[in-house]
Formats: C-alpha cells, structure tokens, sequence
C-alpha cells in the first residue's frame, strides 16, 4: 500500500464508526462486518472478498491504538483524506512528490510547510521506518513448543514439579543468531526487513505471509554460517522444572507463557504447551471436580445399617453413616475430599454402596437366612414390576 493510498483511505468509514469510536465499538464493528464478509461465508463471491480484505486492513489500523494515532495526525495534517489543492499553480492546483515528503524532508533546505522529517517519523512504524528512510528489522518471537507429561493419579490431584527435557530452536552460538559466518548479514530486499510480504493484490496489513526468501527472518546471510546454514537458529535441549497445579485432568493442556524457544532480536520466548497423561487409580476415578469410589458393605449393614470406614485419597479414612435399608448401588458423599479446583477448594468425594453376597455360608449363617426367607415369605420384591409391565 502507498503512502497516499493510506492517507486517503477512511478506515472510520469503512468500518461504520465515527472518529471518537472506542476500542469496544471498533472491535464489535469489524467482528460483525467480518462474519458478514468472510470469503468461507461467500465463496465465490469476489465483492466480498474484496470488501473483507479492506475490513481487515481498516481494523489493523484502528484496532491498534498507536497505529491509529499515526493515522489520525497523518489525515489531520492533509485535511482528513485527500491532498487539497494549495494556494499556487495554475488552476489552483499543487504538484508535489510524494517522495520528497515521506522520503526524509523536503530538499533545497528545508521547502516551504516547514516539515522537516517530522512527517516520515509520523509514518515510522506503520511502515517500518524512520525518518531517514533506512529500514528497521524487526524482532522476531520464538515458537512456541509442546510436549508432553504422563503423571500419577496422585500427582494429578495434589499437583506436582516434574523435569522435562525439551529440544526447541535457540539462535546459533557460532554465528550469535546471525545466520552470518562474519555476523553481518543484509536486509532482506524482498521484504525490506519485515520478515512479511502481502499476499494478494489489495495489499490488507493483516493478509501477509512469511517471506519466502528469508523464511520471515527479515535478514539475509552473505555468507552463511556452517552451523546453522544461515538460518540463525540451531537445535537445543535443556531441561526445566515445570510446575503441574494440582486438579489437572487427563487430556488436558496447558500453557507456560514464555517457556518456549527464545525469541531473535530482543524479541519475546514463546509458549510452552504442556499435554498431561494421568494413570489409573487402582481404587479411586474422577469425575470432574469429584473424586469416586466404591465401598463393599455386607447385606446387614445395608439391611439394619451402620457405620463404614471409607479410604480417601493420600489421607485418613473418614466414616459414613449407613441408614437402615440402603439399597445397593446407594451413592453417598464424603465433602472436600476430591480434587482440587481452581479457586483452592475442594470437590466431594462420592462413595457408592455395593452390596456384598457372600460366596459360602457357615452352618449358623446359613440357619439364619433360611429363617429370614421364612420370615418373609409372604413378601414379593417383583409384583410392582409386573404389575407395571402388564399395566405398559
């Protein structure tokens, strides 16, 4: 995109917002022209395409504060879009070379608006550079990294510091990241140091690809180093410390900010993204923030009820009331002794009855069984079952 063709352009209108518009009021105006407009939303619709391309370059001005500032004082000092006419020239009219002002101040001295190089300064960082003209490289953030970590239940629970061994890219110590074997390589003519080039032809900041010649580095290596073959990057393991917080699930994945590969150039670390595995408990299972477990009780616990001792996880066991005729398969809840949330609290720890049969019977316990089917001869578990399945 020219210098004139940004100027002259007005994001505010494209957008629907006025001048004073909020940050909220930008965001919401591009969110809802970009699901209007979205090429998968309008496939072969090339007015549209179009359209989307320049709701995406109208928000990258105005969604950043300081671009759009730039913007704001570069149509204020050319009357909001539009170069007018100056007092001279015939007809009103008023030739200039962009060149002259945006290239570094006005020659012959200094010419007659009194610039200087204010205005390229103005433009500095959309375009990525200064006054002078001379082009900027910009830092590069490193990439971001995942891996993985099996934990035991217990450790999933409580929360645990394991070490993992990561391999990532880290700029070459041979050549200091350089990519240069005489750590003096060239901007790139390509993407003149931005490590970006636009792809297709309206020219959207936000539409651009890494730069295939310098694989988005921005820099070129005259002589490229041995190490790293001109990349500037090399492979590195290290080993680090990583605190699991306790409550993490199977399957779950977490991010370290800035635990990733190094960033070039001063610029920032990446991510590191951490996949947790959790082993099987021979005992206890999760759901949720809810531990589970499943307690034998003998049939005259269940029956006259009682109280049972149930195991929790990594402390002393609680004790559970049991009612007079619990039936089998009765869940009951121990609280705050399950997992760990995120606010510190705990969940509950669910118990479920299970009524043990016994396999042999003694003499005396078989005796008093069969005097309680005696007892209780007259009693049908089932007649409601059938009486609901011929009624159905």
């Amino acid at each position: 995109m020219s210098t004139k063709d940004f100027i002259e352009k007005d994001y505010y209108k494209v957008l629907g917002v006025p001048k004073d518009a909020t940050e909220a009021e930008i965001k919401k105006a591009y969110r809802k022209l970009a699901r209007e407009n979205h090429p998968d939303a309008n496939k072969g619709n090339a007015k549209a395409e179009e359209r989307f391309k320049e709701i995406s370059e109208a928000n990258d001005i105005l969604g950043d504060p300081k671009k759009r500032k730039e913007y704001d004082e570069a149509r204020a000092l050319f009357g909001n879009g539009g170069f007018r006419p100056g007092p001279g020239g015939a007809g009103g009219s008023f030739n200039f070379d962009l060149g002259d002002l945006f290239g570094g101040g006005a020659q012959g001295g200094g010419g007659s608006g009194g610039f200087g190089g204010g205005i390229g300064d103005v433009f500095g960082g959309l375009f990525n550079r200064g006054s002078s003209g001379t082009t900027r490289v910009q830092p590069r953030r490193g990439q971001d990294i995942d891996t993985e970590v099996s934990l035991s239940f217990t450790e999933a629970i409580e929360g645990a510091t394991v070490p993992l061994r990561m391999s990532s890219q880290s700029p070459c110590k041979a050549c200091s990241g350089t990519g240069d074997a005489n750590g003096n390589p060239r901007v790139c003519p390509t993407c003149v140091g931005t490590g970006q080039v636009a792809r297709g032809s309206g020219g959207g900041f936000s539409l651009t690809d890494p730069c295939p010649d310098c694989k988005g580095r921005g820099l070129i290596a005259e002589n490229p180093c041995e190490v790293c073959k001109g990349s500037g990057r090399a492979k590195s393991s290290r080993t680090m410390q990583v605190r699991i917080p306790a409550g993490v699930s199977d399957g779950q994945r977490i991010r370290l900010r800035g635990k990733g590969a190094p960033g070039e150039r001063g610029g920032p670390a990446g991510d590191l993204y951490v996949t947790v595995h959790v082993d099987a408990h021979p005992v206890f299972g999760r759901k949720g923030d809810n531990l589970t477990v499943t307690v034998p009780v003998t049939f005259t616990e269940a029956a006259l009820g009682g109280e049972v001792k149930v195991p929790t996880l990594g402390g002393p066991p609680v004790t559970l009331k049991l009612p007079p005729g619990t039936p089998n398969g009765r869940t009951m809840r121990a609280r705050g002794k399950g997992a760990v949330r995120k606010d510190g609290t705990r969940g509950d720890l669910l118990v479920t009855v299970e009524v043990s049969v016994p396999a042999d019977l003694t003499g005396k316990a078989r005796d008093a069984l069969e005097a309680y089917r005696e007892a209780t001869a007259g009693e049908d578990p089932r007649a409601e079952l059938f009486q609901a399945a011929k009624g159905a």
